[in-house]
């Protein structure tokens, strides 16, 4: 609360005594150290050298040598989740983020906005004297507020950051990013063929944050929760770092987890009874069946190495090559912030806790996919066209992403992946680095925590208690405990003793070193809860969960499941959600906007998400350009949606109309005016009337392109029944950011205009169409 004001007023000033101590900003407490929190993404278990896997992280293996690594640090499963729990110190049904911000079910624990009463830790450091920067991946907005007509409560800036630079959603185009700064969306500084990659350009920021503010206050400390997007979908880095893997992984993902299990015991990661499990540890669409015959997710199964043929292998080898380019070129960009922080003299007094958000991830499938564009538009990707573009993955030219059989590999020794409550899905990497607070180094430490304890660990190295009271909310207790007391004693008793685990169907319960887990699979849309089958498991002696006690402990087995019931009614665990991906986007949600069928835009403006723009999916449309060119011609993009890996634009090269729609990056349908365009004042439009369809929702027509109502041109195309691009910048008018729909393009980026564009109208008749098997794998994919 403010401090009452003690001075004296009388009718002059010159009689009356100031008081300043009410309007002077927080102050930290004295010696309080700086805060880095590295949150990184999908990592896995074992990728890191420093936790026995074989990509070479030396800056983060830096961090463990000089500070604590955990090797029983647990996450929530997926990304939103977890990172709430980080921020807040509570766990995720407690705040509303049961599932990723895109995928809520309006119930207290699925509703995709913290409560105020939840206080970030941004938000309690700021009012306690630090300065708070928020670089990267936020995606703790809900999807109907990620657009400039919204409230900005849940951005970055309203949750306790005084400046952010970054991405709104769960993934973003390495290359060409969707970035935000602040509260509004700007273009990246330069293109890849410049030299830019994302990650690069976080780190640059997060320089350049530190500067402004230490350059004139020294003494201030900062908090800092920089999370670039590496590891997740799309796998993207520079060609030089891909490279130095090649060949390294010729092994196949089943050869890797051998490999790497026999290093972790080396290492002391884990125990040396520590067993592999099988690589498909809980079915397979053969193997078994659902309640009432539903099936198992194809997607969550692994084909065994030995099945593959001499092609699959060199496709699957080259993406565990670039997944580990990009996480080793992540890894240097962490070490260019780390000897920033030496070089300025901050390192010694900097709290650094590096985590990842979840277990490797198997959205790939069992076939991986160079363009993940055509499985969320129900398109099966050919191996021959994987192939086509072997060399070219990693680069802007694919979105691209490894086969579940490295996720396996990559959570060694553990099953599953993110997405499940097994260890393959919630234990992770946590490193902790603070030379001034930590007398060990290269310790480990076997203690069993989770992500809310981050929190209040870091309150506590502050010194700094929860305050009672955050922005005039009264706060709800902190859930989680500090760790702090694990820094000076490795043989501690874990002052943890309870944690319940739920997501997607899947649950979980830990108690003692003594954990249950059911084995349903994620959003497969079994339900039936009550009949699920639980296993069980003693972790202190079983870390691989590989010898289930159900039957010799079946007591053991009831304390925890009714533990789970226990924890899930205290923490608003309830109800459990395993629906499909199409059912859960059917939830009715709050809406950005009344359903229309005209939609007006306007150039110089910022890029509207695809989310709220104008729906054209399987469905007739006409777009209308109101343009004036002048005497000498005019040429650049009239209105742009999507990226070369599917999208449709309208533009003006060589004085004639085009249109082209690119078919999920496989097909560039290119319709080109046979006159003309005029000087003066027109109307440049072009119209597509559907009349077909195929089952999955693709449309087929004539797309007709008009000048003044003259028809110039016509052709046949066929459109995506989903989204053109996951994580894009949205419909541009007047100029493209970013990636092209095409290279068909006039110009230079981004491609600007050069005539003028008064208005473009687009209009779409009937119910816009939602094909929502299609619709719900993109959402999904944003986790």
């Amino acid at each position: 609360m403010p401090e009452e004001w003690k001075g004296v007023i009388n009718v002059d000033s010159r009689d009356s005594v100031p008081d300043w101590t009410p309007y002077k900003e927080p102050k930290a407490p004295e010696g309080a150290p700086n805060v880095l929190m590295i949150v990184l993404d999908d990592i896995g278990f074992s990728a890191m050298s420093c936790y026995g896997g074989l990509i070479e992280t030396p800056n983060i293996d830096r961090l463990a040598d000089n500070g604590l690594l955990y090797t029983q640090w647990h996450t929530t499963a997926l990304c939103s989740p977890t990172r709430a729990c980080l921020l807040t110190g509570r766990n995720h049904t407690t705040v509303g983020m049961a599932c990723i911000a895109e995928a809520t079910t309006g119930f207290p624990n699925s509703n995709g906005h913290i409560p105020f009463e939840c206080a970030t830790l941004a938000e309690v450091l700021v009012e306690q004297g630090y300065n708070t920067y928020m670089l990267g991946k936020w995606h703790l907005c809900p999807q109907e507020e990620m657009h400039l007509a919204s409230t900005k409560r849940n951005w970055p800036g309203g949750r306790g950051f005084e400046r952010y630079y970054g991405f709104l959603g769960g993934e973003t185009n390495q290359w060409y990013p969707a970035l935000v700064y602040d509260n509004h969306p700007v273009e990246q500084p330069k293109i890849p063929e410049e030299g830019y990659h994302l990650t690069e350009d976080l780190t640059d920021t997060a320089i350049e944050f530190i500067r402004d503010a230490k350059q004139i206050n020294p003494d201030k400390p900062f908090f800092m929760y920089y999370c670039p997007g590496a590891t997740h979908a799309p796998h993207h880095a520079p060609k030089e770092w891909i490279e130095k893997y090649r060949g390294r992984f010729d092994m196949g993902y089943e050869r890797y987890r051998e490999l790497v299990l026999a290093r972790q015991k080396q290492m002391g990661i884990v125990p040396e009874n520590t067993e592999l499990p099988p690589i498909n540890p809980i079915g397979t669409p053969e193997t078994r069946t659902g309640p009432e015959g539903k099936p198992y997710p194809e997607t969550d199964t692994v084909k065994p190495w030995d099945s593959l043929n001499d092609a699959e292998k060199r496709l699957f080898t080259r993406m565990a090559e670039v997944y580990a380019g990009f996480l080793a070129h992540t890894d240097a960009q962490i070490g260019r912030l780390i000897d920033f922080l030496e070089e300025s003299g901050e390192l010694d007094n900097t709290l650094i806790v590096l985590v990842s958000d979840n277990g490797a991830s198997a959205e790939g499938g069992p076939n991986g996919s160079v363009n993940e564009n055509k499985f969320f538009n129900g398109i099966p990707d050919s191996l021959e066209e994987n192939l086509r573009m072997l060399d070219d993955l990693g680069s802007p030219k694919t979105y691209n992403h490894y086969c579940s059989g490295w996720a396996m590999a990559f959570n060694t020794p553990f099953k599953m992946w993110k997405r499940y409550c097994y260890a393959g899905g919630i234990a992770d990497a946590c490193i902790f680095h603070w030379p001034r607070g930590i007398q060990a180094k290269g310790e480990k430490r076997h203690q069993y925590h989770h992500a809310i304890d981050i929190a209040p660990t870091i309150l506590e190295c502050i010194g700094i208690p929860m305050p009672d009271v955050v922005k005039g909310y009264t706060q709800w207790p902190i859930e989680g405990i500090s760790m702090r007391y694990t820094y000076a004693n490795s043989d501690a008793p874990t002052e943890r003793h309870t944690q319940f685990y739920s997501m997607l169907g899947s649950r979980g319960s830990w108690h003692d070193g003594w954990k249950a887990v059911t084995t349903h699979p994620t959003i497969s849309g079994w339900g039936h809860f009550t009949e699920d089958t639980w296993e069980l498991y003693h972790i202190d002696e079983d870390r691989s969960e590989t010898r289930n006690l159900a039957e010799q402990h079946p007591h053991k087995l009831l304390e925890l499941v009714a533990l789970w019931w226990h924890e899930a009614g205290k923490h608003q665990g309830l109800p459990l959600d395993d629906r499909t991906a199409p059912e859960v986007l059917t939830s009715p949600r709050p809406q950005p906007a009344p359903q229309r069928n005209l939609f007006v835009y306007y150039p110089n403006t910022a890029p509207i998400p695809e989310g709220v723009a104008v729906n054209i999916r399987n469905r007739s449309y006409a777009i209308a350009a109101d343009v004036d060119i002048p005497g000498g011609g005019a040429e650049g993009v009239l209105l742009a949606l999507g990226t070369r890996f599917g999208g449709h634009a309208l533009y003006v090269r060589d004085n004639r109309l085009h249109y082209v729609y690119n078919f999920v990056g496989s097909l560039e349908q290119h319709i080109v005016s046979e006159a003309l365009v005029p000087a003066g004042r027109s109307i440049l439009s072009a119209s597509f009337a559907k009349d077909g369809e195929e089952p999955r929702g693709t449309a087929h027509g004539t797309l007709t392109l008009y000048i003044n109502d003259i028809k110039v041109g016509e052709g046949r195309i066929k459109t995506q029944p989903a989204y053109f691009d996951l994580a894009g910048k949205g419909l541009s008018i007047g100029r493209q950011q970013g990636e092209a729909v095409t290279d068909d393009y006039p110009g230079k980026p981004p491609w600007t205009f050069t005539g003028t564009v008064h208005k473009i109208m687009v209009d779409v008749t009937g119910e816009p169409y939602v094909h929502l098997e299609k619709e719900a794998a993109a959402m999904m994919a944003r986790e």
